[in-house]
Order: C-alpha cells, then sequence, then structure tokens
C-alpha cells in the first residue's frame, strides 16, 4: 500500500516509493571480504612446480630455436614448421600456467600437469629410442619421472585433496 511504512530491508520507519517495491532498492553494501588465507604449499608441490617451470622455459626456448631454424632455414613445408613452432610454444605456456597453479596449491593445476607429463613421456620416449636421440629423450624422461614421482607423494596429494 502507498504510503505503508516497512521494516524489509530497509531503514525501519522509512518509507518505500513504490518503484522501489517493484523493482527492487538500491544494493546495499555488502559486507567485507575475508582475506584469503595463503596457505604455504608443501615442499614436494614446491619442488614439482620448479620442475614444471624448468620444463615451460625449455620448452619456450625450443620454440624460439625452432622459429629461428624455420626463419633462416629452407623447410619442406613452411606451415609445418611454424605449426610445431605454435605447438610447442603452446605447450611451454601450458607448463608455465601449470608451474603457476602449482605453487599455489591451486586445485585446478594438477590434472593438467600430470597429463603433459604423460605427453612428455611419449615424446621423450620417442626420442631415446626410437630417433636414437638418448641425449635429448633421457633427460626429459628423467624430469617427467621426478615430477610424477613429487606428485605422487603423500603430501601433495594430501595438500590438492584438502582443497
Amino acid at each position: 500500500m502507498p504510503g505503508e511504512v516497512s521494516n524489509e530491508g530497509g531503514t525501519p520507519g522509512r518509507r518505500r516509493p513504490r518503484a522501489e517495491g517493484l523493482l527492487g532498492g538500491a544494493a546495499q553494501p555488502t559486507a567485507p571480504k575475508p582475506g584469503r588465507s595463503r596457505s604455504t604449499a608443501p615442499t614436494a608441490v614446491r619442488r614439482a612446480a620448479v620442475v614444471v617451470a624448468v620444463e615451460a622455459a625449455a620448452a619456450v626456448l625450443l620454440a624460439l630455436v625452432l622459429l629461428y631454424l624455420t626463419l633462416t632455414g629452407s623447410p619442406d613445408s613452411v606451415g609445418r614448421a611454424l605449426a610445431e613452432v605454435v605447438y610447442v610454444g603452446m605447450a611451454g605456456v601450458l607448463l608455465a600456467a601449470g608451474a603457476v597453479g602449482l605453487w599455489r596449491v591451486s586445485a585446478w593445476a594438477r590434472g593438467p600437469v600430470i597429463v603433459l607429463q604423460l605427453l612428455l613421456a611419449v615424446l621423450g620416449y620417442t626420442a631415446a629410442f626410437q630417433a636414437d636421440r638418448p641425449l635429448i629423450g633421457v633427460p626429459v624422461l628423467a624430469a617427467v619421472a621426478v615430477e610424477l614421482y613429487l606428485l605422487a607423494t603423500p603430501e601433495a596429494r594430501l595438500a590438492f585433496f584438502q582443497r
């Protein structure tokens, strides 16, 4: 009713205009957000983040080398060579994002990092044993093994389980 005194959502004793009753009133200030608790990551997760960051740096460096070789050489297919540069660069960016996520113990980070490690394991195995490039493949396989071990430790699993 017009002119009625309402205590809902406003100051007691204040009249509510008809538009406010139909459309809702002005937004009230919300309570301040509680501070984000910065839990420290377990040692295994921090080490895993460092290993992933090193892998990301290596992937970005490899993408730059491939770009240089593509631009200065004469590849059979420039499109395929540039696609390879893009794929390796994207892998480096994804690994870097995963490293940041692991460092912050973000729940989303563990799964993609594990998937990327499995892909790197396939590439490392192919390079080491099928392409006869053990100086490339064995270090990749070692980094993958260390990463998967660190993410499988009980303290790392518990850190992501509690999130």
